[in-house]
């Protein structure tokens, strides 16, 4: 995954995810929102093939990046454990 950050400040960020869609953007989107220390969290797709824009801001001492991240892991966990409840035949 490629990621572009456009604007980084200490409770804004602002940056492109190269090749992603609305499905992951939406569900990035609505897990970042479950902070409670984000104020904004939207994104964008200007163009039908053109790659997201992810606007965030956060309020206090809690960085932006950060709350991506930790968003990115709840969602992967999210699918560990989906993929764990799967029976194997």
């Amino acid at each position: 995954m490629n990621i572009k950050i456009l604007e980084l400040g200490k409770n804004r960020a602002r940056l492109t995810i190269h090749g992603e869609g609305h499905t992951f953007m939406n569900a990035l989107t609505e897990e970042i929102l479950k902070d409670p220390a984000v104020e904004v969290a939207k994104y964008l797709i200007k163009f039908q093939f053109s790659d997201p824009e992810l606007l965030i801001t956060t309020r206090g001492d809690r960085d932006p990046l950060e709350v991506i991240k930790d968003a990115c892991t709840r969602l992967s966990g999210y699918c560990d454990d989906l993929l764990q409840s799967i029976p194997v035949e």
